[in-house]
């Protein structure tokens, strides 16, 4: 039976790390740039030797009129900000690469650049310099607002074709947004299958940052990963995002536990290659990103150090493994193809200048259970036997609310499903298969 969640060897605090570009990214966001005035510094990271291989720094918004961008509430070039670019260049030079994050919980800046191509170019150039003026390593596409897949795919293709093919560019989805007919915070007309299925997005986009928290997902076992790898992304483009911190959001996972489950994932799926170039391959286990750096903590005690809880992580990701066999994974299928919606224009949000530290919590939680149960329980074959703490009971639900869904046209297994993963609760169900 296969062990989601193992114990981490004793030694694995003082295992050796691996070189770069070898084994998984340790990626850390970094949005909260000043704690009472003073400057939060980065370089810990690397001074401590945690392991870190990718800073992804946050916010940036791309705000009402071109070139009224922001990280977070301040222009990129503000005094306030000295240290933080300063750093940045240390960090690169230690072999570090620093991606920007653009968008977030705070929406607009996907919908600005969705416009005509004037108006496009307008949003965009002044984008494209601030990635030039700092001399930053990628661009991180967190997308919380509603979006088609047409403005989306031309802005990817316009960030490779401007930066090169060292430029890393990712996208930041919630985990249910990697399983088919689950709901996410893109909007309904958009599909991350339709991008990874598009040959020229596919080998444009270099990995995938997965949240797995705020109700959106579990980091505390194997069993959502592995669901995602079962229906056919490969496990190098994807990267487990977990919260730092109890207080950063909900689904905080206690850090040893934490660190069972990334060792398991890293032995069931092996290494790669850190730098996650576009077009990467299986890839092995993609690695773990936390939200965010300033305040992680051992469970809060070490919040003023929190470089230890990247170090910590740093051992099981990125340290040297004792030898252990583990099972095959099943043959991966090819990632299904989605149609996207016809071309048309979401309707653009107002930005807010406030600073969003996690995505708005999921209306339902989606925790392994759950996704199990409106999947048909048909990965438990593939990814063997659940724990028993881990196994619950799915009640059937109300015979009325299904007659309902199947009368709105959806098929009674599916209606089934939806009810079972809502709890019984027929609105939510509606609006998660709509």
């Amino acid at each position: 039976m296969n062990n989601p969640t193992p114990t981490p060897s004793i030694s694995a605090h003082t295992r050796a790390l691996l070189p770069l570009p070898q084994g998984p990214r340790l990626i850390a966001y970094a949005q909260t740039h000043h704690q009472n005035d003073v400057p939060v510094s980065l370089l810990p990271l690397v001074i401590r030797e945690t392991g870190i291989t990718h800073v992804i720094v946050a916010a940036i918004h791309v705000n009402e009129g071109p070139g009224n961008i922001t990280l977070n509430d301040h222009k990129p070039d503000d005094p306030r900000f000295a240290t933080l670019w300063m750093e940045v260049a240390w960090l690169q030079g230690a072999g570090v690469k620093v991606l920007g994050m653009l968008g977030g919980a705070a929406q607009g800046s996907f919908g600005r650049l969705s416009g005509g191509d004037e108006e496009f170019e307008q949003y965009y150039l002044p984008l494209k310099s601030l990635i030039t003026t700092q001399a930053l390593n990628g661009l991180d596409l967190d997308i919380e607002e509603p979006v088609l897949h047409p403005p989306i795919k031309r802005l990817i293709l316009r960030l490779r074709a401007d930066f090169g093919p060292s430029f890393l560019i990712t996208l930041a989805p919630v985990a249910p947004a990697l399983l088919p007919l689950f709901p996410h915070l893109s909007g309904p007309d958009f599909s991350y299958f339709s991008l990874e299925s598009d040959p020229q997005t596919r080998d444009a986009i270099s990995w995938y940052n997965v949240q797995f928290y705020c109700g959106w997902g579990d980091a505390g076992t194997a069993w959502l990963y592995e669901a995602i790898v079962a229906a056919g992304w490969r496990p190098g483009r994807c990267v487990m995002g977990v919260v730092t911190n109890p207080a950063n959001g909900s689904g905080h996972v206690e850090t040893e536990r934490l660190c069972g489950v990334l060792e398991y994932l890293r032995r069931r799926f092996g290494d790669g290659d850190e730098m996650g170039l576009a077009g990467s391959g299986f890839g092995g286990f993609g690695g773990v990103m936390g939200w965010e750096y300033l305040n992680s903590g051992l469970e809060r005690s070490g919040e003023t150090e929190p470089w230890r809880w990247v170090q910590r992580l740093g051992r099981s990701v990125r340290g040297v493994l004792e030898p252990v066999v583990m099972p095959p994974f099943p043959a991966l299928p090819d990632v299904p193809v989605y149609q996207p919606a016809a071309e048309g224009q979401p309707v653009v949000g107002n930005a807010t200048q406030q600073q969003i530290s996690a995505p708005p919590p999921a209306a339902v939680p989606w925790t392994a259970d759950r996704v199990r149960a409106i999947l048909g329980g048909n990965q438990t074959e593939a990814q063997g036997e659940v724990p028993a703490q881990q196994q619950s009971t799915v009640q059937m639900p109300e015979e009325s609310k299904i007659v309902a869904l199947v009368q709105m046209g959806f098929e009674r297994d599916i209606a089934i499903n939806a009810l079972v993963a809502t709890e019984g609760n027929l609105d939510m169900a509606v609006e998660m298969l709509l």
